[in-house]
């Protein structure tokens, strides 16, 4: 469904940038928890939050499991195939089990994107 006057902008479109942007602004509070909380305000905040980001992950981990034939049911088109690991399992593997040896930006910065900046656009 489309808006008129809008710059044909979809509500989804808008629906979804406002659904990443708030995703987004919670990691990043989360972040800022984890590097500058005193002790008990930590601990407070990891009994909150650590089990809703473990059913997170599971959740997420949970869509992409493989099919039958080894497939990413997500990650895969009627054309094209995702063979397991996916993306998501070798992410998933990366920051919770190697620890990420080696980080790196977050998508969202490494594609140069501002989230501010998009979010003040609506």
């Amino acid at each position: 469904m489309r808006r008129k006057g809008d710059g044909d902008v979809s509500v989804d479109e808008i629906l979804g940038q406002v659904l990443r942007n708030a995703v987004w602004e919670r990691l990043d509070m989360l972040s800022e928890l984890a590097t500058r909380a005193d002790a008990p305000s930590l601990l407070s905040v990891a009994r909150s939050e650590l089990p809703k980001l473990t059913e997170g992950w599971r959740a997420m981990l949970a869509a992409h499991e493989p099919d039958e034939r080894g497939n990413c049911p997500e990650c895969s088109s009627r054309w094209r195939q995702q063979k397991s690991p996916c993306a998501v399992w070798r992410a998933a593997y990366e920051h919770l089990v190697a620890g990420g040896l080696a980080p790196r930006p977050a998508r969202h910065l490494r594609l140069g994107m501002n989230r501010r900046a998009v979010a003040g656009a609506h």
